[in-house]
């Protein structure tokens, strides 16, 4: 089993970040790496409450189902959260925790993902990281007035 560890600030502030992790049309829009869209069916953002959402490949049109449960949630602060795909080819439970700081600028942020199965390559999970930071960040940074 293999861990990633990323870490990025953002110029938004802590609150707003969190919510992107919690809201569904929010995690839809950036959690998808490049190239896949992604469809919430379930989200339950309470600790012992559960999600569920699947990745489908756009190109493709092969795709993939998973779903896990909040472990932890601390307005602003913390996420801690449980992964299990449904495809028996990648066993095990990931643990995934995204810690937001407030910083100067915005929110410092720190996602560590543990227990990814051995079929995923680590540099591929970073690399699909590395998108959906990407549009997180087109996401929560803007300042739009209403």
């Amino acid at each position: 089993m293999s861990t990633v560890l990323l870490h990025r600030v953002l110029r938004a502030p802590p609150m707003r970040v969190y919510r992107a992790f919690l809201e569904p049309e929010a995690l839809a829009r950036w959690l998808p790496p490049f190239g896949f869209t992604c469809k919430v069916h379930e989200l339950d953002a309470r600790v012992g409450g559960a999600f569920r959402m699947s990745f489908t490949n756009f190109g493709s049109g092969k795709g993939h189902a998973f779903g896990g449960n909040y472990l932890a949630l601390e307005p602003g602060r913390l996420i801690r959260y449980t992964d299990v795909f449904d495809d028996p080819n990648l066993p095990g439970e990931m643990q995934t925790t995204v810690e937001l700081e407030a910083v100067t600028c915005g929110t410092g942020l720190r996602v560590e993902q543990k227990g990814i199965p051995e079929a995923i390559p680590v540099e591929m999970c970073y690399l699909g990281w590395q998108d959906s930071l990407v549009m997180l960040a087109k996401l929560v940074e803007p300042e739009i007035p209403d």
